[in-house]
């Protein structure tokens, strides 16, 4: 579910590379900025689980 992106945007992020940066560290911070924003979006919509279910759920200790 991915919103447009703004070529503004784009740019600012690009810009914020270092000047030997490489393709791949692009689509890393691209990668990270969309799971971000994907993230943010769950938690305003309610999509997201309390840490307790969670660790329960994988036998984790609380």
């Amino acid at each position: 579910m991915s919103r447009v992106m703004q070529k503004e945007e784009a740019h600012k992020l690009i810009d914020r590379l270092p000047e030997k940066a490489t393709w791949d560290d692009l689509m890393h911070e691209i990668y990270v900025r969309e799971a971000i924003e994907m993230g943010l979006a769950d938690s305003k919509a309610g999509r997201t689980k309390d840490v307790k279910e969670v660790r329960a759920k994988y036998g984790l200790p609380e």
